[in-house]
């Protein structure tokens, strides 16, 4: 991706940093055509079922926000997926060899799919190579994307020659924005994606601002341009900052953020700091109570393999879910 953009002033940069960029791009490349490769496959393999998928992330956002599938790093296969139709789509990728990393039993299968958000498959390729997912994110962030929505808005696009449906403009800066906050905007690559999106002069700002407000995003929207401004000078449309007013909080968390970027530290999702801040990045004490509500009292596969239960003591698995939160805490 670099080599391809240094353009005119490549001949300036020595020659070991050169080489070390082209063989960096040329390994993207094979990578990114085995990857459309596969997602083809897979999407063809698909509708022979009568299951219509939609890549949101990888190849498909490459060739839709850079018009080049080389020009953006891809690791992965991202599908969405509507939730009633997970396990069909589940059975049909099994059968090109695709095996889920985490096998549910019925009752755990059936809470993990309203709680949950991702299955991810080992494939013929390697590891993680397919992450399919009915929601954007756990129920516990508390942030209920219209699924049906996303799917009835989709767009067209065309990846190595074959046309398929990925989320609306509007629809990817929201996903992609609460997606990139879940895990603190740690990579650039992710505020890069939404900079290009907000220079996208077919932008709904309107929209996208009411889509904010009913999803109690709007901080971390504004956090998002915030960084794409600051980081990269991409500049907030004009329509924009008739809906998007910086806040005084939205500024008090902005060093922290970029602190966090700069730093490449990483952050422990499972520390009492990180839940602090998904609170702090809700803007409504509504979802800041949803969020501690259903952080507490959702369980998941961690207390399912922590204790087994038999199926019909499944309800209690909420107090296993409480009591190992709680000796985290006091281990802490």
């Amino acid at each position: 991706m670099l080599y391809r953009a240094l353009g005119s002033v490549r001949d300036a940069i020595p020659a070991e940093a050169m080489h070390s960029l082209e063989q960096s791009y040329q390994t993207n490349v094979h990578k990114t055509l085995l990857l459309s490769r596969e997602l083809i496959r897979i999407l063809h393999h698909l509708r022979s079922f009568d299951l219509h998928v939609m890549p949101y992330k990888g190849a498909a956002l490459a060739e839709f926000l850079y018009g080049d599938i080389a020009l953006r790093q891809t690791g992965d296969i991202d599908l969405l997926v509507r939730r009633e139709e997970f396990l069909r789509v589940r059975d049909a990728v099994e059968k090109l060899a695709y095996v889920p990393q985490i096998r549910f039993s019925e009752a755990e299968q059936r809470a993990y799919l309203k709680s949950g958000y991702e299955c991810v498959f080992d494939g013929p390729a390697g590891r993680n190579f397919l992450e399919v997912q009915w929601a954007i994110e756990p129920r516990f962030y508390a942030v209920d994307f219209d699924m049906n929505g996303v799917f009835d808005r989709a767009v067209k696009v065309e990846v190595a020659g074959q046309e398929m449906k990925t989320p609306s403009p509007a629809d990817l800066f929201l996903i992609l924005a609460v997606h990139a906050a879940k895990h603190v905007w740690e990579r650039l690559i992710w505020i890069c994606d939404l900079a290009r999106l907000m220079n996208l002069p077919s932008m709904d700002w309107e929209w996208i601002a009411s889509q904010a407000r009913s999803l109690g995003v709007l901080r971390i929207v504004n956090c998002s341009m915030l960084l794409a401004n600051r980081l990269l000078a991409a500049e907030s449309p004009g329509s924009a900052g008739k809906w998007f007013v910086e806040t005084d909080s939205d500024r008090r968390l902005f060093p922290r953020l970029q602190q966090q970027i700069m730093t490449d530290a990483g952050f422990n999702v499972e520390s009492l700091s990180y839940f602090r801040l998904m609170m702090q990045l809700r803007e409504r004490s509504f979802d800041q109570v949803r969020f501690a509500t259903r952080l507490a009292f959702t369980p998941g596969p961690g207390e399912w393999k922590a204790v087994r239960l038999p199926p019909r003591l499944f309800p209690l698995y909420r107090v296993v879910r409480v009591a190992r939160l709680l000796g985290r805490l006091v281990g802490g």
